[in-house]
């Protein structure tokens, strides 16, 4: 009787150390929002000066990899042209690629956002850091609609 509950104890475990191990796909309307969320959250830092909010919100790694002022650094280019990324507030993301996770747990997600005169295109990576997705990597362009 002691074995039984034993095993079933041990299977419940490995079966939520695997599900710990391997992150669930989010869906469709999780990614939208982590994608939406991570870009404004760049454009109030871009547009503000301002990158602490931006650094709150990344993951763990990515924190520790770059402080509020190298943000500012890396995204001088956006600041000192003024870009605005507000217009991806109201359209819906298309993706480039399938989103994946891969084998480090990392979410990839690829696309743009079908704006005129320009594009915006993103590739963001994410990570579950602190029970929840964050963002570990961020790279944006903006080129025109024209150019894929």
């Amino acid at each position: 009787m002691h074995l039984r509950l034993l095993y079933a104890v041990l299977g419940v475990l490995l079966f939520f150390a695997s599900a710990i191990a391997e992150p669930a796909m989010p869906s469709e309307q999780v990614q939208e929002k982590l994608i939406k969320t991570c870009l404004l959250t760049l454009n109030d830092a871009n547009l503000t000066g301002n990158y602490t909010v931006l650094h709150a919100k990344l993951a763990k790694p990515f924190r520790t990899q770059f402080n509020p002022d190298k943000l500012k650094a890396g995204f001088k280019g956006f600041a000192d042209q003024q870009i605005d990324l507000s217009v991806v507030a109201i359209k819906t993301p298309v993706a480039s690629t399938p989103s994946k996770i891969d084998s480090r747990g990392v979410l990839q997600l690829r696309g743009y956002f079908d704006t005129q005169p320009s594009r915006v295109l993103y590739e963001l990576d994410f990570l579950v850091s602190e029970e929840e997705w964050k963002p570990l990597s961020i790279n944006v362009k903006v080129r025109p609609a024209s150019e894929k």
